[in-house]
């Protein structure tokens, strides 16, 4: 019942939603990067909680990707003094704890041979999605989306496509309410993955709490129509 994070290796986190509540104080400590989809509570919520707490423990930085607009929104409504302190000017302007890096889509960032770039993706505010590639293989989640043709323009020109994490936040039911809060439900999820030329294993994330089965439920009575098993993930994928 986390809000979404993904921890990849030791030091980068990708969004920083609740989930990162699960970490023990010393893996908060290793975090360097953290790279966020978009600016929505649920995926920046432990942001300033995990810099205030590892703040006196660590020297250095800590270092948000995101593209310009998201980083605005955080600077105007989180690290604003007054729902938390601007830890991008703490100690000094010049030498903040917390760092911004602007990331734009088809731009790779390379930490160590782990390459990084954003990927298209189509919310209520902005937003991408990102592609990890180990060079063996790539794994791709898209955030919070809903149909985005420039999303599956670029999976398909990934040939070392292995994984897929997609979101399909609400059930059938609430089609109009998906549509209008640019979310995926299962028939829309279904006709953009017409949209892929070829499948990696595909996992469904982001279901709305309390609709998990009856949502995965209409994913699986759907899904004969394509070569794709999609699963919530439960585990480490290696890549």
């Amino acid at each position: 019942m986390r809000t979404t994070s993904i921890l990849v290796d030791d030091d980068i986190l990708i969004d920083a939603g609740t989930g990162v509540a699960d970490l023990s104080i010393n893996a908060m400590m290793a975090i360097d990067h953290i790279f966020v989809t978009h600016s929505h509570l649920d995926h920046i919520a432990c942001i300033p909680l995990l810099v205030d707490t590892v703040i006196g423990m660590r020297e250095k930085h800590i270092t948000v990707h995101a593209t310009r607009e998201t980083w605005q929104i955080l600077k105007d409504h989180i690290f604003n003094w007054k729902i938390w302190p601007d830890f991008s000017v703490i100690p000094n302007e010049t030498d903040p704890f917390l760092r911004h890096q602007e990331i734009r889509v088809g731009e790779t960032i390379d930490l160590d041979g782990r390459k990084i770039t954003p990927v298209p993706a189509n919310h209520t505010v902005p937003a991408v999605g990102f592609q990890l590639d180990s060079g063996r293989a790539s794994l791709v989640f898209t955030g919070d989306t809903t149909s985005c043709d420039a999303l599956w323009e670029t999976l398909n020109r990934i040939e070392n496509l292995k994984y897929l994490i997609i979101e399909t936040a609400f059930g059938n039911g609430e089609l109009a309410l998906a549509k209008l809060s640019h979310h995926l439900c299962p028939s829309l999820l279904f006709e953009e993955l017409k949209k892929l030329q070829y499948f990696p294993e595909i996992f469904v994330t982001h279901l709305k709490p309390g609709e998990e089965v009856e949502i995965m439920r209409q994913v699986s009575s759907g899904v004969t129509r394509f070569n794709a098993r999609p699963i919530v993930p439960q585990q480490m994928f290696i890549l």
